[in-house]
C-alpha cells in the first residue's frame, strides 16, 4: 500500500507549482547560479593563443585532459578561468573524507553536529584552494612548453594562471555551496551536470551531420538512440535499488502512555559509492597515458609499448579499469557507510534487526549485506561505464558512461527534492484548511 507521501506525489499537477512560491525562487535561483558558472567557462585566460591551444588539445585527445574536460564542462578545452572546474573540490572532499577515517580528532569533530560539520567544510575549503593552486601551477608549466601557446612566458604568466584558475574554482565551490543552501539540489552536481547537458547540442549535431554525410547510416542512428535510452532506464533502475533491513524499536513506558514499538527500515543502495570510482579509475588509468604524449620523444621503448597498452580501447585498458572500478567501489563505500558506525547509533536509538543482537553482531550483518549489494553495484558500474568503449561510436566514447551516469543520478536527486518541496507544501495547505474549521468550529 502506498504511503501518503506517495499518494500526493502521485496526485501531482502544474497548479502546485504555482502555489510553491518558496520552490519558484529557489529554481529561478538555482537556473541564475547555473548560468553564471556557465558564462565563466566562455572567458578565457589571459596570455593563452586560442588557435594553438586548440591544436594542442586535438593532438592529446583521449587521454586524462579529456575526463577534466568533461567535469569542467569544455571550460579546459577553452583554457577559461573556470578551466579546472570543480574538481578539486571533489578531491578535497574526498580526501577529508579518508582522512576522518584515519585520525580520530576528525572523527570526533564529525560527531559533533552542525559545528564540527562547519569546521571540517572549512577544512574542505582550505584544501580545495592548496589543490586548485597546484594544479594550475602544473597547467601554466604544461602549457608554456608546447611552443605557441603562450605569447608572453614567464613568472608572470605562470602567476596569473595560477591566481585566476584557482580563483575560478573557488568562485564555482561558492556558487555550489549557495545552490544547496538556497537553491534545489545539489550545487556541485548540478554545475557538473550543466556542463555535461550544454555539450549536448554538438553531439546531436554530429549525429545528424553524420547521418547526413553517411559517415553514418540511419540504422546506425537509430541503434544509438535506443541504446542510449535502455542505458539510461538501466542506469534509473539500478540507482532506485535498494535492499532495505527491516529495523524494530521496542516499546517504552512514560507516565501512563506507552510509545515506541514501530518498525522501519535501513535503506542499503546497490550503489553507495555514486559516480566516484569510475570518475578515480578513469583519472589514474589515463595519466600515464597522458604525461607520455608531452614527452613522447624522450620515453624508452619499453615504456612506449606499456602506454600503448593501457591507452583506451585495448583490452589491457578494459580489464584495468573495470577492475579499479570495483575496488574503488568497495574502498569508497566502506568509507561513506561504515558498518560499526550504523550498528552503533542502531544500538543509540534503542532500534535492532530483529534475529540479530545489537553491537558488533548488528555490524556483521550489515557488513555481510553491504558486501554483496556492492558487489552488484561494482558490476553495475563497470558495465555502464564500458559500454560506450564497447560501441566503438566516436559520439558515444565522447559522452562516457560516466557523463550519462552523472546525468542520470543528479536529475534523479533533483527531482525528488522537488517533490519533497511540494509535499511539504501540501502539508502545509492541509495544515492551515484544518486550523480555519477548528476556528470556525
Amino acid at each position: 500500500m502506498p504511503s501518503a507521501a506517495e499518494q500526493l506525489a502521485q496526485n501531482f499537477n502544474f497548479g502546485a507549482f504555482g502555489k510553491a512560491t518558496e520552490l519558484r525562487q529557489r529554481l529561478f535561483f538555482t537556473l541564475g547560479m547555473l548560468v553564471v558558472a556557465r558564462l565563466g567557462t566562455y572567458v578565457p585566460l589571459p596570455g593563452v593563443d586560442p588557435a594553438r591551444l586548440a591544436q594542442m588539445m586535438q593532438q592529446h585527445a583521449g587521454g586524462v585532459l579529456d575526463v577534466f574536460n568533461v567535469m569542467a564542462g569544455g571550460a579546459f578545452q577553452r583554457m577559461a578561468i573556470f578551466g579546472l572546474g570543480i574538481m578539486p573540490y571533489i578531491s578535497a572532499s574526498i580526501i577529508m573524507q579518508l582522512m576522518t577515517s584515519v585520525f580520530p580528532e576528525l572523527e570526533a569533530l564529525k560527531k559533533e553536529g552542525e559545528a564540527g560539520r562547519k569546521i571540517m567544510n572549512q577544512y574542505t575549503r582550505y584544501g580545495t584552494v592548496g589543490l586548485a593552486a597546484l594544479q594550475a601551477v602544473g597547467i601554466a608549466i604544461t602549457l608554456q612548453r608546447s611552443s605557441g601557446v603562450v605569447t608572453d612566458p614567464g613568472m608572470f604568466f605562470m602567476l596569473s594562471t595560477m591566481i585566476t584558475l584557482t580563483a575560478g574554482t573557488v568562485l564555482l565551490m561558492w556558487i555550489g555551496e549557495q545552490i544547496t543552501s538556497r537553491g534545489i539540489g545539489n550545487g556541485i552536481s548540478l554545475i557538473i551536470f550543466a556542463g555535461i547537458v550544454a555539450r549536448f547540442p554538438a553531439y546531436f549535431g554530429q549525429i545528424f551531420e553524420s547521418a547526413r554525410t553517411g559517415a553514418m547510416s540511419p540504422l546506425a542512428v537509430i541503434v544509438l538512440i535506443v541504446g542510449a535510452v535502455g542505458l539510461v532506464t538501466m542506469i534509473v533502475f539500478f540507482e532506485r535499488a535498494q535492499r532495505r533491513l527491516l529495523v524494530q524499536y521496542p516499546k517504552r513506558q512514560v507516565g501512563n502512555r506507552m510509545f515506541g514499538g514501530e518498525s522501519s527500515h535501513l535503506p542499503l543502495k546497490l550503489n553507495v559509492s555514486g559516480v566516484i570510482p569510475p570518475i578515480f579509475a578513469s583519472s589514474i588509468l589515463l595519466m600515464p597515458t597522458t604525461i607520455a604524449t608531452f614527452y613522447a620523444a624522450s620515453l624508452p621503448g619499453w615504456l612506449q609499448t606499456v602506454v600503448t597498452y593501457l591507452s583506451p580501447g585495448r583490452w589491457v585498458y578494459e580489464l584495468s579499469y573495470a577492475l579499479m572500478i570495483v575496488f574503488f567501489a568497495f574502498f569508497y563505500t566502506s568509507v561513506v557507510f561504515p558498518p560499526d558506525e550504523t550498528a552503533e547509533n542502531l544500538r543509540k536509538y534503542g532500534g535492532f534487526i530483529p534475529g540479530i543482537r545489537p553491537g558488533k553482531k548488528t555490524a556483521e550483518y550489515i557488513d555481510y549485506v553491504l558486501t554483496r549489494t556492492t558487489v552488484i553495484g561494482a558490476i553495475y558500474l563497470a558495465v555502464v561505464c564500458l559500454i560506450p568503449d564497447f560501441a566503438r561510436s566516436e559520439i558515444a566514447l565522447q559522452l562516457g558512461g560516466t557523463s550519462i551516469l552523472i546525468m542520470v543520478s543528479v536529475t534523479m536527486d533533483t527531482v525528488a527534492q522537488i517533490q519533497s518541496h511540494l509535499i511539504a507544501q501540501q502539508y502545509e495547505g492541509l495544515i492551515k484548511k484544518a486550523k480555519l474549521r477548528g476556528a470556525r468550529r
